[in-house]
């Protein structure tokens, strides 16, 4: 199957909690983040329904966080989440951005891998975000989260 990548940069009226929710355990949190987004989506080419996204926000001038990425569990493991982080990265280069950050839960083993694939490096630990940030324990892999672990890709400037 194909798709196809949009760059959505305002939020529209449907913001797609279904996906969203798939990577943020709350309503709530996704809320403090979304309308300061930048989505990028992935849609089948066929009937244009949307099957993953990626919330990407501004932190300063130089820096880029990948706040939310899913992909709709049926279209998982055919490239959508690297076309998504791809079309991230090109975004930051458009954009002069010089680091493109994101951050996973300490017990994300399979998210490890893929930015590591990604080629991100980890690069530090936000403490207890897990348990500060959210009412109710996250499990995964059997596991509750507690830390967030940084990962951070250093963006190569587009040469004219």
């Amino acid at each position: 199957m194909s798709y196809q990548i949009e760059i959505q940069t305002k939020v529209g009226e449907a913001i797609p909690y279904d996906l969203l929710l798939l990577a943020d355990e709350d309503q709530e949190a996704i809320n403090k983040y979304i309308h300061e987004s930048v989505l990028i989506e992935a849609r089948t080419e066929n009937e244009h329904q949307l099957v993953g996204v990626l919330a990407l926000n501004r932190i300063n001038e130089n820096v880029l966080e990948i706040k939310n990425i899913a992909v709709a569990p049926a279209h998982r493991k055919q490239g959508i989440g690297r076309q998504l982080v791809e079309a991230a990265i090109a975004y930051a280069k458009q954009h002069n951005f010089i680091d493109l950050i994101v951050g996973t839960g300490d017990q994300s083993f399979d998210a490890f891998s893929f930015y590591r694939k990604m080629q991100f490096e980890p690069y530090g630990v936000r403490p207890n975000f897990f348990v500060e940030n959210y009412k109710q324990p996250i499990i995964e892999n059997g596991h509750p989260l507690k830390d967030m672990v940084m990962f951070k890709l250093i963006i190569e400037p587009t040469l004219d």
